[in-house]
Formats: structure tokens, C-alpha cells, sequence
């Protein structure tokens, strides 16, 4: 068997425990009594602040009241919607044909954003990305959070994309979790743990730019801390959820 090539990440400084704590507070998220009776409801909600949360780090901030009434019209935040709402029909394509997939999210995201001729195309770094398809496609070596976050810091470090480069990249590391089964009803809204942590979110993926094993580190560490936070927000929709009305 081909060993996996990013093993050696789990042995830098406390990488590892922090992902078996992530992991953790997800298997105790999806056990929240909401999901057996409201799963689709929480999921809805799940996916809605995501994309919130997914357009606020492309710094297209909005309240989440005005885009539930369906009164936000801008081209970022619907982009992130549609991508949200495209991503259940890319789950089985992506380890397929990972570039097909990333020129269908950027279509998804950007459209209303960049040119019509600009959708879908790389602007930059194919060589990369080439490397990147490589690594996701039919690999089943490498563990889901793992590869999720390569995925999107190799992403948001390249940019390869015209406008919302981020949103790809935050949909991707999701197909990702989706794909590999860590989370396969895409419950876990990590867009809403990474905005909840931004100022850490911004300065990892600047340290894993960097290229250096502490720069890895630092992203690698913030990864974790975003899932757990995501795994907290199906818990608190699950309340939210179970709630009785006007209570």
C-alpha cells in the first residue's frame, strides 16, 4: 500500500491529540437527540450559517436574520448559498475529478462576482493545483480532517481563482469531510468555527503560507479548533431546534 504522504503532519507538536479532540467532540455532536427527530431542519440551519459565515471571512458581512428573510442581494453571500446548496451533487465527483469539481465551485461562487470568461479558470498556481488533484483524488490513505485542511490551505495560500477564492476553498476542505465519511450528512459548519476564531483563522493560514513546520503547525492546530467549534454549533441548533416555541 502507497503510504500516505501527510502522515509525518500528525507528528508535529500537538497536532494529533488536537485532532483526536476534534474528532471527539464531533461523534458527541452527531449523537444530539435533535438530529433523530429534526435532522434535516438542523442541517438547513447548519448550512445557512455556514454560508454566512463562509461570505463574512470574504469580509461580505451580513446579519443572519436579513439572509434568512431573503433580503441580501449581494453577489459574494449569494454565491456562498448556491455553493452550499451545489455541494451534495459534488460529494461523489470530488475524488474523481478534484479540478472538475474546483472550476464548478468557483462557477458556483464567483458567478455575478469576476466575468463570465473568468468562471471556472484558473488565474494562477495549476501547477499546484495539479499536485493538490493528485493528493485528493481515489486517496483514501490520508484521514479526513487531515486532508480537509491541506485542502484548504493549499486553497486560500494559492488563491487560484478570480473573487471569492476563499469560498472554494471552504467548500472544499467540507466535500472533503463529506467524501471521506467524518461527516456525512455535512453537519459540521467548520465556516462558522474559522469566522468565530478569525483572527486566528487569518494569521494560520498566513504561518502555513510560510512553508515552515511551525507555520503547518499553527494551521494545523487551528483546523482542529474550528471543527470542534463547528461540532459545538450542531448542539446549540439542536437546542435551538428542540425548543418550544416562544420559549
Amino acid at each position: 500500500m502507497t503510504p500516505d504522504p501527510l502522515a509525518p503532519l500528525l507528528a508535529l507538536a500537538d497536532v494529533e491529540p488536537a485532532f483526536t479532540a476534534a474528532r471527539e467532540r464531533v461523534d458527541a455532536a452527531l449523537r444530539h437527540r435533535s438530529l433523530r427527530r429534526k435532522g434535516g431542519q438542523v442541517a438547513a440551519e447548519v448550512s445557512l450559517r455556514a454560508s454566512v459565515a463562509s461570505a463574512a471571512l470574504e469580509d461580505h458581512r451580513y446579519d443572519l436574520e436579513e439572509v434568512r428573510a431573503g433580503t441580501v442581494t449581494d453577489p459574494v453571500l449569494q454565491g456562498a448559498l448556491r455553493v452550499a446548496e451545489g455541494l451534495g451533487g459534488l460529494v461523489d465527483l470530488w475524488p474523481r475529478a478534484p479540478r472538475q469539481v474546483l472550476a464548478r465551485l468557483h462557477m458556483l461562487a464567483a458567478n455575478g462576482v469576476v466575468p463570465d470568461d473568468a468562471l471556472g479558470r484558473l488565474q494562477s498556481g495549476a501547477d499546484r493545483i495539479d499536485a493538490l488533484a493528485g493528493l485528493v483524488a481515489g486517496n483514501d490513505r490520508t484521514p479526513p480532517m487531515l486532508l480537509a485542511a491541506i485542502v484548504h490551505a493549499e486553497l486560500i495560500t494559492l488563491r487560484p481563482f478570480a473573487g471569492p477564492s476563499g469560498v472554494v476553498a471552504r467548500a472544499a476542505a467540507r466535500l472533503t469531510l463529506i467524501g471521506r465519511g467524518f461527516d456525512p450528512r455535512g453537519l459540521v459548519g467548520v465556516e462558522a468555527g474559522h469566522l468565530a476564531r478569525e483572527p486566528e483563522y487569518v494569521g494560520s493560514a498566513g504561518a502555513y503560507a510560510t512553508g515552515t513546520p511551525d507555520g503547518v503547525r499553527s494551521w494545523l492546530r487551528h483546523y482542529a479548533a474550528a471543527v470542534s467549534a463547528g461540532a459545538d454549533e450542531i448542539a446549540a441548533i439542536g437546542d435551538e431546534v428542540l425548543a418550544p416555541a416562544g420559549g
